[in-house]
């Protein structure tokens, strides 16, 4: 199965030390079904509001470091908030989704739950946070130093021009220039080209 119910107290285990009891709060409030899933390329959590009779649903990737966990967790719960008192009246990532989500990373920020780092660009990221974290290049680079060693994956930004390297489904790409904050790659079998972030995990191809 691609996802797992987790028991509140296992939570603990995949957010940061201190704050299992302020995110409970926030769980039991607005009782919520919280799943953890395997890696999803496309997002890291996911938001369903209350339906027929099920209750709000939030998922997270399970691979998440405990910093992006939580950031990812409170990010969907901000989804949720804004639901409870707008509805479908407002865009998913508008102005008072923005406002909720830095409101309740407030909460969660000067407690010392985050790193230096972490905490000095969440506090940037208050001003205007980004539809998610993937969006938000800045945020999710300082993140990543927190992940455990991936064997066998580099970063596109550590590899050279021309390099072969493959992705998911095994595809296949050449890396190329970088524009703006993208790296131009190239795909032989369709002879296309697609736009890559440099934090983006490939498997480098030899020969």
């Amino acid at each position: 199965m691609p996802k797992r119910e987790v028991p509140l107290h296992s939570l603990r285990d995949f957010i940061p030390e201190g704050t299992f009891e302020p995110v409970l709060r926030y769980l039991q409030l607005y009782q919520v079904h919280l799943t953890i899933t395997r890696k999803r390329e496309s997002l890291l959590g996911d938001y369903r509001h209350a339906h027929r009779g099920k209750a709000h649903r939030i998922s997270v990737n399970s691979n998440l470091n405990k910093y992006n966990f939580l950031i990812t967790l409170l990010h969907e719960m901000a989804h949720l908030v804004t639901f409870e008192q707008f509805g479908n009246k407002v865009q998913p990532h508008g102005r008072e989704w923005k406002n909720t989500f830095g409101s309740i990373l407030a909460h969660f920020t000067g407690k010392g739950y985050f790193p230096s780092d972490i905490e000095a660009t969440l506090l940037k990221t208050l001003k205007n946070p980004a539809a998610s974290t993937c969006g938000d290049e800045t945020l999710l680079r300082v993140l990543k130093k927190y992940d455990s060693p991936k064997k066998g994956l580099s970063l596109v930004e550590e590899l050279p021009n021309g390099q072969a390297f493959k992705i998911k489904g095994d595809r296949i790409f050449i890396k190329g220039e970088k524009i703006r904050t993208r790296y131009k790659c190239f795909e032989p079998a369709t002879k296309k080209f697609y736009l890559f972030s440099g934090l983006y995990e490939v498997v480098i191809l030899n020969g």
